[in-house]
């Protein structure tokens, strides 16, 4: 309903901004989070989110969709779960075993079945939107990586650009013009489905590494799926289920299944969601008031210690394999 009053650019750069809002009252209770978000250890993995997953991303995507169409795209954008793989291999140590890359296959899968049918357009938009998602897969994973501040705080941040950047690349696509009544809605509908969801996304990759997080993120289309039978009473067509059950296989494989060794970890001081009954957060509160099984974020300190347990690469475990 949205985009009858807004091109597709514009919605997305006011959901973003919307998202960005919707954080700003965490942001008053913990301004200083965006400082360290700039700070050294820090500056290059939030200026990356920034330049990759908040400006070039979305700009290589508008120039791949001057000549492709939304249903070639849909099937285009699965890469980037396969870009998050590779690059989680390749170069941020995201420990990717068997089971996982079969994960990987079965929700690229499940994303060309939901597609079938439609239309497949010109190489140079397929690169150009292909390359749009190593742009994300990039982000993806230096948002997992991030634990210099909360994921409110991320967030913020990255609503601020892409809201910014997209709603701009709309305005000039449309001639500068804008039905308003349509702002405050779409201000409120990114307040939830990107600024909820974005938090949420990061805390999860953070938890259980970017590829694991981005095959749960990639199960999205199925969802809308699903409820536009509930809904909008549209009919169930047997690609929906097929891939439905493919999702399901995916995530069981890919989320319950870990891995264990032996393995060092380094001092580390940094800030996440986190509570103390992982074996790595048995910190003091200056308080005295540890609730163990209670979410909770701050800044605290790991002292060095060598163990053996099952894990996810999440950001205590990004250490090499042999």
């Amino acid at each position: 309903m949205l985009l009858a009053g807004l091109n597709s650019f514009q919605l997305a750069g006011l959901l973003y901004l919307g998202a960005t809002l919707a954080m700003i009252p965490f942001i008053v209770k913990q301004g200083r989070q965006i400082k360290m978000l700039f700070k050294s250890g820090s500056k290059i993995k939030t200026l990356g989110i920034i330049f990759f997953g908040g400006f070039l991303g979305p700009l290589l995507l508008m120039v791949g969709l001057n000549s492709a169409n939304a249903a070639s795209v849909s099937i285009w954008l699965n890469m980037e779960l396969v870009a998050t793989a590779i690059l989680g291999v390749m170069i941020f140590k995201d420990s990717i075993d068997k089971f996982t890359w079969i994960g990987v296959i079965l929700t690229v899968i499940a994303g060309l079945i939901t597609s079938l049918g439609e239309g497949v357009s010109g190489i140079t938009s397929a690169l150009l939107i292909t390359a749009a998602c190593f742009c994300w897969g990039i982000d993806n994973h230096l948002t997992a990586l991030t634990d210099g501040a909360s994921p409110q705080a991320v967030t913020f941040v990255k609503g601020i650009v892409a809201g910014s950047v997209n709603f701009g690349i709309g305005c000039v696509m449309s001639g500068y013009s804008i039905q308003f009544a349509n702002v405050s809605t779409a201000l409120i509908v990114g307040a939830f489905s990107y600024g909820i969801s974005i938090v949420l996304y990061v805390t999860s990759a953070q938890n259980i590494g970017a590829t694991r997080g981005q095959i749960l993120f990639s199960t999205a289309p199925l969802w809308g799926v699903i409820l536009s039978y509930v809904f909008l009473k549209e009919y169930v067509q047997w690609e929906h289920l097929i891939s439905i059950v493919l999702l399901i296989i995916a995530v069981v494989m890919t989320s319950v299944l870990t891995h264990r060794h032996q393995h060092i970890h380094f001092a580390l001081e940094h800030i996440h969601i986190h509570r103390h009954v992982d074996g790595h957060h048995d910190h003091e509160h200056a308080d005295g008031d540890l609730i163990r099984d209670k979410w909770h974020i701050h800044s605290h300190i790991h002292d060095a210690t060598t163990h053996e347990h099952s894990h996810y690469p999440d950001l205590h475990h990004r250490h090499k394999h042999r």
